[in-house]
């Protein structure tokens, strides 16, 4: 049974698409004269518990099953029907060492290395392998364009 979370809107500070300065970010509106603190309608919209999702509801992956953040494979164990979210902190050899475990307890990773797909598999070093072969590098090696050579 997946139940859908309530639609809410973007939460700016007023001013956001008229000056390069504002920032998409939400402040909370506290000036005399301000017309969001005001709640002109034009302003846009400004969070109100009404939008608050359900208890029931809130932690929840949008696949439908609650969402656990992992930091080591010790508290993976005795985890069921869950989504398993690993940690940022964790690093790339670990982070392997707990995908495999992962699948062998039948838990479903949310953020797997490749991607979306979960049938992608993780190689720690690929990163730095493809930093050593330089492909990248040798595109920025190459021969300037005429308007920009030396005379």
């Amino acid at each position: 049974m997946i139940m859908q979370k309530k639609n809410k809107p973007k939460f700016n500070v007023l001013n956001l698409g008229f000056f390069k300065s504002v920032k998409g970010r939400w402040r909370k509106p506290r000036g005399t004269h301000n017309k969001k603190r005001m709640r002109m309608k034009w302003t846009g919209a400004s969070p109100k518990i009404g939008y608050r999702n359900p208890e029931e509801m809130r932690g929840m992956h949008p696949c439908g099953s609650r969402e656990v953040l992992v930091n080591n494979v010790p508290e993976m164990e005795g985890l069921k029907g869950v989504v398993v979210r690993i940690a940022s902190s964790v690093g790339g050899r670990k982070r392997a060492l707990m995908v495999e475990k992962a699948k062998t307890l039948g838990l479903r990773v949310v953020n797997l290395p490749g991607g979306k797909g979960e049938g992608k598999t993780f190689k720690p070093g690929a990163k730095k392998a493809a930093a050593k072969s330089g492909h990248k590098t040798d595109a920025r090696k190459a021969e300037k364009p005429a308007h920009q050579k030396k005379r």
